[in-house]
């Protein structure tokens, strides 16, 4: 092997360098076939003679397997630029989805932005991930970051920019959490079958134009909130009873006018939820009350078939999700209810009352359009076991009273 090692910048002309300058090398690797010179690869920043000299033989053995691959000079922030684009195209990605990447390849700048993709080490990856615990992010933020840091390094490696994914190995850190933590995480607040029949209660008699409407088919059917402002008409079917979730309301800065329909969180998130006679019977009675609205109103209502349209003010949008989230706040302290609820809370409450009627939980999660969700899980579970007790309970009970 034809080499040249040297320490780049080295001005000390001792045998023993003491000025800390790094070793490099130069190798030829034969002759360009057009030009007819030669060819030269340089490579440096080694701290001993002897890694420079394991680093030109790897090298040339690679050449002469011709395995041999040239790493990018992207740096990260220039690559990540590049991989949004192909990211949201490849999977059909929805605008909040993308934002939140965005908001994920922010938080890996700060350690990453300038530094070219190959000199990213595992090591460098793996003390950004910890120093973003140490700064106090959640267990949660952090996963999603590590996770879309390791989708710009799978592309870059796919694409043959790298030889090496530094998060191959990679690990979140999680925070040790108290039982009561544990605990309050795990299951998430919900409404008991009295409360709600007392919020629903509050919402019929206390509620403004839309309020009774609106909880009660979140509460019935257990959809999210997204997918209830989404709701049109032609998403009901009177005769067979059946409500349709065909798509969802993306509006992150709350602009009645500025809002995009987007098809569901998953493919299992489209779905026909089969209704009691008491939402068809109520939804019936909104929509005539909507047809003679519409028909006074004539051309100032901007009819687009929301069955949860404003009728103040960019009349026949739907509402936002915020204005549902300020109804919901204001019938629960009417009601003193747990303020801390949200119209989320609503599909928990479904869940548990489902739970409790004795539905399975696979009916229970097709009914909700999920294909695995962990929380759903723990509050049937959480549900169940205290009906467990209670049976227990009472065949303790039966078997004292025959003493």
């Amino acid at each position: 092997m034809k080499g040249h090692f040297y320490k780049r910048g080295c001005k000390c002309k001792k045998k023993q360098c003491t000025c800390g300058s790094k070793w490099a090398f130069t190798i030829d690797i034969g002759t360009d076939p057009l030009t007819g010179k030669r060819k030269q690869k340089v490579r440096s920043g080694f701290k001993t003679k002897g890694e420079a000299e394991a680093a030109a033989i790897m090298l040339m053995y690679e050449l002469n397997q011709e395995i041999y691959m040239e790493e990018t000079d992207l740096t990260f922030c220039e690559f990540a630029n590049q991989w949004l684009p192909i990211y949201s195209e490849a999977k059909d990605v929805k605008p909040g989805t993308i934002r939140v990447r965005i908001h994920e390849i922010n938080k890996l700048l700060p350690y990453f932005s300038r530094l070219k993709l190959k000199d990213i080490s595992r090591i460098r990856y793996q003390d950004a991930l910890n120093d973003l615990k140490d700064r106090g992010y959640s267990d949660s933020t952090r996963e999603g970051i590590n996770r879309t840091g390791r989708m710009i390094f799978r592309k870059a490696l796919e694409l043959e920019l790298i030889k090496k994914d530094p998060t191959e190995f990679a690990y979140v850190k999680k925070n040790k959490k108290t039982i009561e933590q544990l605990e309050e995480e795990e299951i998430p607040k919900y409404l008991e079958k009295e409360e709600l029949a007392l919020f629903l209660s509050t919402a019929k008699n206390q509620g403004l134009e839309l309020d009774y409407l609106m909880f009660l088919v979140l509460s019935y059917t257990g959809i999210r909130v997204g997918e209830l402002v989404a709701l049109k008409w032609k998403d009901i079917d009177f005769v067979n009873q059946t409500i349709s979730i065909t798509k969802t309301y993306y509006n992150p800065n709350n602009n009645s006018v500025q809002f995009q329909l987007v098809t569901p969180k998953t493919k299992k998130s489209r779905r026909k939820i089969v209704v009691d006679e008491d939402v068809i019977k109520a939804l019936s009675l909104h929509k005539e009350i909507q047809t003679k609205i519409i028909h006074q109103l004539g051309d100032a209502y901007d009819n687009q078939d929301f069955i949860f349209a404003k009728t103040e003010r960019h009349l026949g949008y739907p509402l936002v999700i915020k204005m549902v989230q300020i109804r919901m706040a204001r019938l629960l302290a009417f009601a003193k209810l747990n303020p801390v609820l949200t119209p989320h809370s609503l599909r928990h409450t479904h869940t548990s009352l489902l739970a409790e009627a004795g539905v399975a939980l696979e009916q229970i999660m097709d009914r909700l359009g999920h294909s695995n969700d962990q929380i759903t899980k723990n509050v049937y579970l959480h549900v169940t076991q205290e009906m467990k007790k209670e049976a227990s309970q009472k065949f303790g009970e039966l078997m004292r009273s025959l003493r």
